[in-house]
């Protein structure tokens, strides 16, 4: 008997149900055993019953075999602090989900300002460390009538786990042609913390002699970034430094409608978009369902690998190719300068399945 994947599923605020409602409709049409768990969450939540994040939600997320979450949250809904809400963020620290996934691919058709040289592929990987770094004292921070400070965190354990993540990506994607190539991200010249870094990336590094390991500072990446993107494989990144980072690959795809993303753990994994709630075109049928869609194949390569589950490897690649020859095509939402609806552009994906 084929097994059932539960799959707890946040359909978020703004857009995120307009994106989420035919991402699902697609997983369903693969045939695999999913069943789907609704897990309320978001600035409507909270606005219904005074939390962003329900114990019975994370406690549905905890006992699933994959998260699926669309966009969550809305700049007009803020806690009484005027922060606001991230139930997102506080998933992954619950679950601990270390390791940040941010795949930048460009392929023919997206809209990207550059454009790699003849015989060069834009396609690498940034993993973000998700659980510590500057982010360790989100909401917490001290903040003062003449200063405000936040803290950084690094530990061992938590940067030992997120290296070693990244290593064995960079060996898995060299069996699949890649270069081999991992590099860590940091601004040790200047922080004690980052020095602290790489000297655990330099000792995980060592375990994996097949690999090229090497190191960059954060602003000289920046630049690298957008002068010769094709040079990168794999690269592995502090909280903060991640989250910048990943919007800029973002960038060399067209935009955060393109941008999938993971945020993996060793029992847990969350699959979302990188973008937001975009509440300004909720309700009009226009955005763009492709980075859901994306992020819905990483599950199930992830699930699939996870399981030795060799049909689900083999959707998630289906899944993204459709969505690539959907780009070949033009057969994309106006932001890719395409005509379709968002339903219109996720059924081109699902004829192509």
């Amino acid at each position: 008997m084929a097994k059932t994947y539960d799959i707890a599923v946040f359909h978020g605020d703004g857009i995120g149900p307009e994106i989420m409602a035919p991402t699902l409709e697609l997983l369903r049409g693969l045939g695999h055993g999913f069943a789907f768990h609704d897990c309320p969450a978001g600035a409507a939540c909270y606005l219904d019953c005074g939390s962003d994040l329900p114990e019975a939600s994370l406690a549905t997320a905890r006992a699933a075999d994959a998260i699926l979450l669309s966009a969550l949250g809305d700049p007009k809904v803020r806690f009484p602090d005027g922060t606001e809400m991230t139930p997102q963020i506080d998933i992954r620290i619950a679950l601990d989900l270390y390791a940040g996934v941010r795949p930048v691919r460009v392929v023919p058709g997206m809209r990207a300002p550059i454009q790699p040289p003849e015989g060069r592929t834009i396609d690498f990987v940034l993993i973000r460390e998700s659980t510590e770094g500057l982010f360790h004292t989100q909401g917490r921070g001290r903040v003062e009538a003449d200063f405000a400070e936040e803290t950084l965190r690094i530990t061992r354990p938590v940067t030992e786990a997120v290296c070693r993540f990244a290593c064995d990506l960079a060996r898995t994607r060299k069996a699949d042609g890649h270069p081999g190539r991992v590099t860590s991200v940091d601004k040790a010249n200047v922080f004690r913390a980052f020095a602290f870094w790489r000297e655990i990336f330099d000792s995980v590094a060592a375990e994996y002699p097949d690999l090229t390991a090497d190191h960059a500072y954060v602003d000289a990446m920046a630049l690298w970034m957008v002068q010769r993107p094709w040079d990168w494989d794999v690269m592995v990144t502090e909280n903060m430094f991640g989250d910048i980072l990943s919007d800029l690959g973002a960038g060399l795809m067209g935009g955060l409608g393109m941008a999938p993303s993971a945020d993996i753990g060793d029992r847990h994994a969350v699959f979302q978009p990188c973008h937001g709630s975009a509440p300004d075109i909720a309700g009009r049928g226009i955005a763009n369902p492709f980075a859901m869609i994306l992020s819905a194949g990483l599950m199930l390569d992830w699930l699939g690998r996870r399981h030795g589950d060799a049909a689900l490897i083999r959707d998630g690649a289906r899944v993204q190719a459709a969505v690539e020859a959907c780009l070949a095509a033009g057969e994309t939402t106006g932001d890719l300068g395409g005509t379709l609806d968002t339903r219109g552009a996720a059924a081109a994906v699902g004829r192509r399945l």
